[in-house]
C-alpha cells in the first residue's frame, strides 16, 4: 500500500513554502470553488470525506463545524492548534515550514463554512522556523489579496506549555491568561475564544481541507477506511532505520508502517513495544502491531492514533525507563489546576524513579495503578487520562520487567539479624 501524496506532495520543491511555488503545484484553486458554495455546503463536503481531527482527540471535523450556533450574529473565530507539543510528534512543524499557503487556503475555507471573519494561529513558542515561514507566507498572502478581503489572521505564538495544546488552555493563553483548561460545556463551539463561538483545529486537519474541495469528498473518504477518510503525517522515530515523517493512508497497519516505510527494527533488530499515536497514547507490544493506523483501529486496540507520534522501541530499551520518562514529563507539565493531576503525576514520577532506581517495592506497582485508575476522569481537561494510557499500559504489559527491578532491590538490601535474648 502506497497512499497518494497529498499534504507532502510538494515538499521536495526548494520553493514550496513561496505562493509561487504553491500556486505552482495547484494552490488558491479550491478557495474560488468555496466562494462559490454556501457555507453549509461545505460543512457538508467535509463531513463527507470523513476527515477527522488530526491533532490528537481525532473527532470528525465537519461535524465539530456544524456545532457553530445557526442564527449567531456576533464574531465566530477560527483558532489553529500549532502548539504540537507532544512527544514524537513533529508533522504539524514541516507543513508550516514547507506549505504554509496550504494552511492559509484551508482557512479561508473553514472560515467561510463557520462564517468567522478572524482566524488565530498558535504556534508553539519553540518553532522559531516555522513561525518565521508561515509569518511570512500571511505577509504574501495580504499582498495577493486572499486575506484581508473579509478574513484575517493573526499569528500567536506560545511560550512552551504543554497544556496550551489542549483546546481550552490554548484559548485562555490565547486570552492573555494562564493557559489553564476550561470546564465544558459549554464547548468552545457554544463559547470559546472572548466568549465567542469558536473552532479549534489542528494545522494537518485544515490542511486537508483544499484538497477536499477540489478533488471532493468521495475521492477523500475512498482513500482511508470506513469511518475516516484520507491519509495523515506520521511522525516516526525511535529504533528504525528511517526515522523521519510519512504521509500515508489512515487504512495503513503499524507493521507496514515500521518494517516497509521506516525501513525495519534497528539495535538488536527485534521489536519490543511501539507508542503508535504520541506519549500519550498506550503502549503497544511487538504482538500488537498488526492494527490499522486510523482512529477507530488504534481505538480498538485499546489505544489511540492521537498526533500519530510513532515511537518505536526494541528489546534493549528498558521499559520502565521509558516510563519514568514520561513520567517526568507528565509531572512538569500538569498546569496544576486540578488536584488529581497536579499530586498523582508528581508522585507517580517519585515512585517510578524509585523503581528504576532498584530501591522499588512491588507493592508500588500496584499503587500506581490504583492511583492512575482513581484519578481518571475526574479533570477538568484530558490531560491526566492522557497521562494514565501509559501509567497503566507499561506496567501491565511489561510488569515482569518492573517486578525485576524490584526484586532486585529487595536482594540487594542488607539482610536483618535478630538477636534471640532467651
Amino acid at each position: 500500500m502506497t497512499a497518494e501524496k497529498i499534504l507532502t506532495r510538494s515538499f521536495e520543491r526548494p520553493d514550496s513554502h513561496t505562493l509561487d511555488g504553491y500556486r505552482a503545484s495547484g494552490g488558491y484553486q479550491a478557495w474560488p470553488k468555496a466562494q462559490a458554495m454556501e457555507p453549509a455546503a461545505i460543512v457538508e463536503e467535509v463531513k463527507a470525506a470523513n476527515l477527522r481531527g488530526l491533532g490528537g482527540a481525532g473527532f470528525p471535523t465537519g461535524t465539530k463545524w456544524s456545532f457553530i450556533p445557526k442564527n449567531h450574529a456576533g464574531p465566530v473565530y477560527l483558532v489553529i492548534n500549532a502548539d504540537e507539543g507532544e512527544p514524537g510528534t513533529f508533522k504539524d512543524r514541516y507543513l508550516l515550514e514547507r506549505d504554509p499557503h496550504a494552511l492559509i487556503e484551508g482557512m479561508l475555507i473553514a472560515a467561510r463554512a463557520i462564517r468567522s471573519a478572524t482566524g488565530f494561529v498558535y504556534i508553539r513558542g519553540e518553532y522559531v522556523e516555522p513561525w518565521r515561514r508561515f509569518s511570512a507566507a500571511v505577509r504574501d498572502a495580504y499582498a495577493a489579496g486572499y486575506l484581508g478581503r473579509g478574513f484575517d489572521i493573526v499569528v500567536h505564538r506560545g511560550a512552551g506549555a504543554y497544556i496550551c495544546g489542549e483546546e481550552t488552555g490554548l484559548i485562555s493563553s490565547l486570552e492573555g491568561k494562564k493557559g489553564w483548561p476550561k470546564l465544558k460545556p459549554p464547548f468552545p463551539a457554544i463559547k470559546g475564544a472572548f466568549g465567542a463561538p469558536t473552532i479549534v483545529n489542528n494545522v494537518e486537519t485544515i490542511c486537508h481541507v483544499p484538497h477536499i474541495i477540489n478533488r471532493g469528498a468521495a475521492w477523500f473518504a475512498g482513500l482511508g477506511t470506513k469511518t475516516q477518510g484520507g491519509t495523515r503525517m506520521y511522525s516516526v522515530s525511535g529504533r528504525v532505520a528511517r526515522p523521519g515523517v510519512y504521509e500515508e493512508s489512515v487504512a495503513i497497519t503499524l507493521r507496514q508502517l515500521i518494517y516497509e516505510r521506516a525501513g525495519g527494527v534497528t539495535g538488536n533488530g527485534r521489536l519490543k513495544a511501539v507508542v503508535p499515536g504520541g506519549s500519550s497514547a498506550a503502549i503497544l507490544t511487538a504482538a500488537e502491531i498488526d492494527v490499522t493506523m486510523d482512529v477507530d483501529g488504534l481505538r480498538n486496540a485499546g489505544t489511540m492514533a492521537g498526533s500519530a507520534g510513532v515511537i518505536v522501541m526494541d528489546e534493549t530499551v528498558s521499559i520502565p525507563e521509558a516510563l519514568m520518562v514520561v513520567a517526568r514529563f507528565y509531572a512538569h507539565e500538569s498546569c496544576g489546576q486540578c488536584t488529581p493531576c497536579r499530586e498523582s503525576t508528581g508522585w507517580i514520577y517519585k515512585i517510578t524513579h524509585r523503581i528504576v532506581e532498584g530501591r522499588g517495592r512491588r507493592a508500588d506497582l500496584d499503587t500506581i495503578l490504583d492511583v492512575a485508575r482513581r484519578g481518571a476522569g475526574t479533570t477538568i481537561c484530558a490531560f491526566y487520562d492522557g497521562a494514565v494510557g501509559p501509567y497503566i499500559s507499561y506496567i501491565e504489559k511489561f510488569r515482569s520487567e518492573f517486578e525485576a527491578l524490584t526484586e532486585a532491590a529487595v536482594a540487594a538490601a542488607p539482610r536483618r539479624v535478630v538477636v534471640s535474648h532467651a
